[in-house]
């Protein structure tokens, strides 16, 4: 495929999307997107706290949203209540687009739970499913521990972690679903990920948004056991 086809946003809560909201601000959540120019298609991953100001952008860009990517079923990167607060999710952003939400088959009963939407809006993955999006190929990558059907995505050499890994630490496994042995096997998976994939995580909880995998190997301390 030409480079020029390939087609990724990477979209920060409070700054890109969700403006003024101070909870998105203070959430510091990416969304992303995923698509094929020459197709028009692309897939949100996670999108959440302002559906329609994501569409608004890829839609600017001359894409159509043809699908969801869902790393996890927590509220704030898929919708529902947390804290006290009812996040804007992909329950909204059916009203707007109808389209299919992949997620791993384990995240199932969560979402079902926890975003609003029922099985028959779900498209349920095992792991290493390939998901085509024109031309575009996106591998989906079990990695259980911050919940149960947490998955991460490897796509033109990027790799979107979602909660599973960020720049400087991990998910948390003291949640509901979460497991830390699960975690700790999910990351001696992630080890093996080529140095040159440019990790993008769910949080910019780190000054940069996004770095190789070479580096976070050797900076973050998750990976120094």
């Amino acid at each position: 495929m030409e480079d020029n086809r390939f087609y990724f946003r990477q979209m920060l809560s409070g700054r890109d999307f969700a403006v003024g909201n101070d909870f998105a601000t203070q959430m510091v959540n990416f969304s992303y997107a995923i698509g094929d120019r020459a197709t028009g298609s692309c897939v949100l991953v996670d999108p959440a706290w302002n559906v329609n100001d994501l569409v608004d952008i890829v839609e600017s860009d001359g894409m159509s949203v043809d699908g969801v990517l869902a790393t996890h079923y927590h509220a704030d990167h898929v919708g529902g209540s947390i804290m006290g607060h009812e996040i804007e999710g992909v329950a909204a952003l059916l009203n707007r687009v109808d389209c299919p939400i992949h997620v791993q088959s384990e995240e199932v009963p969560w979402m079902e739970r926890t975003a609003n939407v029922t099985s028959d809006q779900l498209v349920a993955h095992a792991p290493g499913d390939v998901l085509n999006v024109g031309d575009v190929e996106i591998t989906l990558v079990h990695t259980p521990g911050h919940t149960p059907g947490s998955q991460c995505f490897l796509v033109d050499g990027r790799l979107v972690a979602g909660d599973t890994l960020f720049l400087d630490g991990c998910g948390r496994t003291d949640l509901p679903g979460s497991d830390a042995t699960a975690m700790m096997e999910s990351l001696r998976m992630l080890s093996t990920v080529p140095d040159d994939v440019i990790l993008y995580p769910g949080h910019r909880y780190s000054l940069a948004s996004s770095a190789t995998m070479g580096s976070v190997k050797q900076s973050n301390f998750v990976f120094q056991h």
